[in-house]
């Protein structure tokens, strides 16, 4: 079935102009600037008056939940997907948190092949925050080579709920996934939560000063969890580092000013990302400061933090959209993804000029039309 999208206002992301777009089979077989003669053969969606950008991603998104630290009755429930086309994520890439007992690796499979069956692009990572990764496999290495979904490894350091890995430790995680993702055709990286100790990132540089290891497969998030945190991350992107900067939760300021203030001090757009870490546990406090109850990081600040980057910090569509669109694409090796152009998986988001979401398109399927979302999960209704 063939779908043409007419009169967009085009950001791919870089600003086209108005284009039309023709889409089959779940990708982008053609853009131009009238396609009119497909008018007879597909279906049509006119987006006249409408801003059109590649669908939202979210790297680091806790799709079976998380939480925990408050007892069984907190952790967190899985994400369903009217939640994810509300605020116009199209592709997610799902990871474990703290917990890896509790919590099975095979589970975070199995919702990320729910959602792709449900509509959307559903990846994962393999491991936790400890030093002995969760794999589906016997290894970490054999994940990337043999698990389609599998993208890179999740670990933490400087948080006293890590396992405290040593510069070697990292390593011999960095080579298992750079290997396996040669073999895979992957790029493959170690997706490195940051905790609020004093070592902040210092490992990290030890592995691309020390060690020599490439630094694309590095992928440091919560980097702006502290303003000294994000200084130092600061300097990593200097070095060609991708830093995420998480938009639902381990903020010491908002998001989007993080990334003004990294932008005054040298660092180029395309090195920084946006992340939820939707559905993680949260503690509530009151306002002097005492915990209260808990809650869930929320999942839809990362459309928020980049329509305000836009609307109170000045900067451009065409970049601010980089950072839940090209940019995490680019960190996590998805060719296909993030961008408008022929080949590209069919993702889209039509906003009004005020940047409000009005449709959603995951894989050449409306999933949210006018602002109602028309695609659920099964379990949903």
């Amino acid at each position: 079935m063939l779908t043409l999208i007419k009169n967009t206002n085009l950001y791919a992301p870089a600003s086209l102009g108005q284009k039309d777009l023709l889409v089959a089979g779940g990708k982008i077989v053609k853009i131009a600037d009238n396609l009119k003669t497909f008018e007879n053969e597909a279906a049509v969606f006119d987006a006249k008056g409408k801003i059109v950008t590649p669908g939202l991603i979210d790297q680091h998104i806790h799709i079976t939940g998380a939480g925990g630290k408050h007892g069984f009755s907190s952790m967190t429930p899985e994400i369903m997907l009217s939640e994810l086309i509300g605020c116009g994520t199209t592709t997610v890439v799902g990871l474990m948190g703290t917990d890896g007992t509790a919590r099975s690796i095979q589970t975070l499979y199995a919702k990320a092949k729910s959602l792709e069956e449900e509509g959307i692009s559903a990846y994962m990572l393999c491991g936790y925050y400890g030093l002995d990764s969760l794999t589906l496999t016997n290894n970490v290495q054999s994940d990337m080579i043999f698990i389609d979904k599998v993208l890179g490894c999740k670990i933490a350091i400087s948080d006293v709920r890590s396992s405290y890995p040593t510069p070697l430790d990292l390593v011999r995680k960095l080579k298992d996934i750079m290997v396996g993702g040669f073999i895979a055709k992957k790029k493959g990286i170690l997706h490195i939560h940051l905790g609020n100790l004093e070592t902040k990132m210092d490992v990290l540089f030890k592995l691309v000063n020390e060690y020599q290891f490439p630094i694309k497969h590095i992928s440091p998030t919560h980097v702006g969890r502290t303003k000294a945190l994000f200084d130092q991350a600061i300097d990593f992107a200097k070095l060609g580092g991708m830093i995420d900067i998480t938009t639902g939760a381990s903020k010491y300021t908002d998001p989007y000013k993080s990334v003004l203030y990294a932008m005054e001090k040298g660092v180029k757009i395309d090195r920084l990302t946006f992340s939820s870490d939707g559905n993680a546990g949260l503690t509530k406090f009151d306002s002097k400061g005492n915990p209260i109850g808990i809650t869930k990081a929320p999942i839809d600040q990362n459309l928020a933090q980049t329509v305000a980057l836009i609307q109170n910090g000045g900067v451009a569509i065409a970049d601010a959209f980089k950072l839940i669109t090209l940019n995490p694409a680019n960190n996590l090796g998805l060719q296909h993804k993030g961008r408008i152009e022929v080949g590209s998986d069919a993702d889209f988001c039509c906003f009004t000029n005020d940047l409000k979401l009005t449709d959603v398109f995951a894989n050449g399927q409306r999933m949210m039309a006018d602002g109602n979302i028309i695609a659920e999960g099964n379990y949903e209704n």
